[in-house]
């Protein structure tokens, strides 16, 4: 049973945004649906950390509005990264010291039995589609999860669990995992060499929410390396969208706030524990600076990949590269992911279970640790082969 709180309960969901009008919409609509998984007299509103309207402000407005004074308020992200972990707490803390108003927060969907649920109803839905031109049998299929790929490498090391569930749950005869940006393997070195083990098939799934230019980067590669590879069939699975079981996540999410079910992952915490590779994050100011780019939607940088100068199809990142070595950003995305934006001192009581508190100064300059192995041949550089020759 729900534990009751002693005010009027609201509930926000707290998207990343994206430049995609499709990716919004798809989490407009999951956000409109979820009222159905959760208590009647609650209220639920949405809003988007950056590219997006509306924004997170104004659904906590209409919240407050709606007489809520106890805000229950979780990630809308797969994975607790820089945005989960950061960019919405501070966003969240402003607000609630602004208007005085309570607002306690969650924790990500994360790994969990219904997501991988999901995962499996998705790829199980492509399978039987391909089937109808001639089944391929498991152990010839070699499975493919793309991740969205941080700087976190907590959050990267998820996707590989889940893929290594759905692997061992699904019986295919190997998986490879990949990452859509920031980290390595990208998406064409990925499929390359899933495609030199010699498997019939190749089933590759996005473990993404929501449509975006991150999915047409995936599909676009998977297109790609297929014509290269005319021996070997590939499946393109969808992502996970409003599927039943991610709705029934995220009304857990919710839920547990009230019992204190709200703790991220923090033992592999780079902020908190001595990470290889990353240990000079440990301890780091922790701050959004989303700001820049909040509510911009369409004419955020980048949005339209028709006008890009650096690539024909689709988006395939190459826009990001001198920009990563120094600030590594990749707004190219719909779900949970790294940036770099820091600023400590602070005494955070939203049930984050992060030990981070979010006071801040948006006056101030702010570093971007670089990611350690931004010159990997197999990261973002890989894509340095697809730019356009300039005249």
């Amino acid at each position: 049973m729900t534990p009751r709180s002693t005010g009027k309960v609201g509930v926000m969901i707290c998207g990343h945004g994206s430049r995609s009008q499709a990716a919004v919409d798809e989490f407009a609509t999951l956000a409109r649906q979820l009222p159905a998984y959760l208590p009647p007299e609650w209220p639920v509103d949405y809003g988007y950390l950056e590219f997006a309207n509306p924004v997170i402000r104004q659904g906590l407005d209409n919240l407050r509005e709606n007489g809520c004074d106890h805000i229950l308020a979780v990630p809308g992200m797969l994975f607790a990264a820089m945005h989960a972990k950061n960019d919405i707490p501070t966003v969240l803390n402003t607000y609630a010291a602004e208007h005085g108003v309570r607002i306690d927060y969650g924790r990500d969907l994360g790994v969990d039995p219904r997501m991988i649920a999901a995962a499996a109803g998705r790829i199980e839905d492509a399978l039987a589609e391909a089937d109808k031109q001639g089944a391929v049998p498991r152990h010839e299929t070699c499975l493919v999860v793309i991740g969205r790929g941080a700087s976190d490498p907590d959050a990267n090391a998820n996707v590989s669990k889940v893929a290594r569930l759905l692997w061992e749950g699904m019986g295919f005869g190997w998986c490879e995992v990949g990452y859509s940006g920031v980290t390595f393997p990208l998406v064409e070195p990925c499929l390359e060499h899933a495609a030199r083990l010699g498997y019939r098939r190749i089933v590759v799934f996005p473990y993404f929410l929501f449509t975006g230019v991150l999915i047409n980067r995936i599909y676009g590669f998977t297109d790609m390396v297929a014509g290269r590879t005319p021996g070997t069939q590939f499946v393109k699975a969808g992502y996970l969208g409003d599927h039943p079981k991610v709705l029934e996540t995220f009304a857990e999410r919710v839920t547990g706030i009230l019992s204190g079910d709200t703790a991220m992952n923090c033992g592999m915490c780079k902020y908190r524990a001595q990470v290889l590779g990353f240990e000079a994050e440990v301890g780091m100011p922790q701050e959004s600076h989303h700001h820049h780019v909040e509510g911009q939607g369409a004419s955020a940088p980048g949005s339209n990949v028709a006008d890009c100068a650096l690539c024909d199809h689709f988006c395939t990142g190459a826009c990001r590269l001198d920009m990563d070595h120094h600030h590594h950003h990749d707004h190219d995305h719909g779900d949970g992911h790294g940036h770099h934006h820091h600023h400590h001192a602070h005494d955070h009581d939203h049930d984050h279970g992060h030990g981070h508190d979010h006071g801040h100064d948006h006056g101030h300059g702010h570093h971007h640790p670089p990611y350690p192995h931004a010159d990997h041949p197999l990261g973002p550089e890989s894509v340095r082969k697809h730019l356009k020759a300039r005249g």
